[in-house]
């Protein structure tokens, strides 16, 4: 897939408008400048890490519960 390539909007896709400070969004321009992307680009693929870290935190974190609580549970479920 070619950098733009993955920078494509789908048709089904939902805008989002964020605020950057003037830093920032200049460091996005230049990461997006040298990896031959757009910001946009960039910026949705940030995100997307972003949930799947998070995702990834939240079931970590119900699972040490559910494993905490386990007897419990059984109890309540009986």
């Amino acid at each position: 897939m070619t950098p733009l390539a993955r920078d494509h909007y789908s048709p089904c896709m939902n805008a989002l408008a964020i605020t950057l400070t003037d830093a920032e969004s200049a460091a996005l321009a230049d990461l997006a400048d040298a990896q031959g992307r757009t910001t946009d680009g960039v910026a949705q693929e940030a995100v997307r890490r972003y949930l799947r870290v998070e995702a990834a935190m939240v079931r970590a974190a119900a699972m040490r519960l559910a494993l905490h609580h386990a007897p419990l549970l059984r109890r309540l479920g009986e």
